[in-house]
């Protein structure tokens, strides 16, 4: 009897922790700049393993706005979520958290605007230690390809480093200089992965956002691309938002 009693015990303990007794199931992915949503297979397969739902935004990367849209759109279909954004993604998420079915917001390594703030002068207080963006044409930016692995993803695999420098996604210089115009994390629960070795946004802009808007921390030794080379860590965070979501 007494070992009956333990076995029930321990099962309800696992219910609880369990995804599926998450108010929210529904993850929403936002990729950064110079990339697509591809990069988030490790974190959505885990989180799929895990009993959530994963949509992933592929914005075009022409404009803030239609990068806006592009979100919205999923958002409009997925339900009561968790909205996670990387690098410029969490732009976008700033700017469209404020949707009636965002319950929680992930920034990963990513910006965290104020109203009135834009990427560039978000970067301009606090300087990243890459100098590698650079124009690839009709108003358009990428990464230098020969420093990506060592500026954006230097703790990834170097094939995976090198096809992600050759398929960069080039994203419109408008986009770096739009202003936020809500600060959806003022009003909705926040959680940070800062990443301490981030060459593309300082480690320093990523702690001074995160403290600004209360978010939750977490810091991880990595390069910005940490949802590829620590996907369970950022995983779990996203999971611990889903399971606080109201």
């Amino acid at each position: 009897m007494k070992r009956l009693i333990l076995f029930l015990l321990a099962g309800a303990a696992f219910a609880a922790a369990s995804p599926t007794y998450a108010s929210v199931k529904t993850i929403v992915l936002v990729h950064g700049a110079f990339g697509d949503g591809s990069g988030w297979k490790p974190v959505a397969d885990i989180l799929q393993s895990h009993g959530y739902s994963v949509r992933v935004v592929q914005e075009p990367e022409t404009s803030f706005a239609a990068d806006v849209a592009a979100t919205r759109r999923v958002l409009d279909k997925a339900g009561p979520c968790v909205l996670v954004g990387n690098s410029y993604g969490g732009m976008i998420i700033t700017e469209t958290g404020m949707h009636p079915d965002v319950k929680g917001l992930v920034y990963v390594a990513a910006l965290q605007p104020d109203v009135g703030e834009s990427l560039t002068d978000l970067a301009g207080k606090m300087p990243a230690a890459a100098k590698s963006i650079g124009p690839v044409g009709d108003g358009f930016l990428i990464i230098d390809p020969d420093a990506f692995a060592s500026d954006f993803a230097a703790d990834v695999p170097k094939p995976v480093a090198r096809f992600m420098a050759v398929s960069q996604v080039p994203v419109s210089s408008e986009a770096f200089d739009a202003k936020a115009t809500v600060a959806a994390w003022k009003q909705k629960p926040s959680y940070a992965v800062v990443s301490k070795q981030d060459r593309m946004i300082n480690p320093d802009l990523e702690r001074f956002m995160a403290k600004r808007a209360q978010s939750q921390v977490i810091e991880l030794p990595g390069s910005h691309a940490i949802f590829l080379s620590h996907a369970h860590e950022v995983a779990a965070l996203i999971e611990k938002a889903a399971m606080a979501a109201k």
